[in-house]
């Protein structure tokens, strides 16, 4: 239970720093940042590692504070960011019709 809501606590923040309408007067939109602020997999790297960093202090989602679960989770909040912003958006599932 605690990994799935590690994943919708990253799933949520990342959607909110790469899509949030209220972060887009101060959201990076050139050069490397501007790159990370316009991507849900790279956002989604970084949101797992911070959360894994903070998890300390929250009794949400606790890990073993080593040097790989951070990386590990960060690896694991990127590839579920992505699919879920793949399958879902404002206007909830995407269905793509082809002939």
């Amino acid at each position: 239970m605690e990994l799935l809501t590690f994943i919708l606590v990253a799933y949520g923040l990342t959607q909110i720093l790469v899509y949030g309408s209220i972060l887009k007067p101060i959201r990076p939109t050139k050069g490397k940042l501007g790159e990370l602020f316009h991507c849900p997999m790279c956002m989604g790297f970084w949101v797992g590692f911070f959360l894994c960093v903070i998890s300390p202090f929250t009794p949400l989602f606790t890990f073993e504070p080593n040097f790989v679960t951070p990386i590990l989770l960060g690896c694991l909040s990127s590839g579920t960011s992505y699919i879920l912003c793949q399958v879902f958006d404002d206007e909830g599932i995407k269905i793509k019709w082809t002939k």
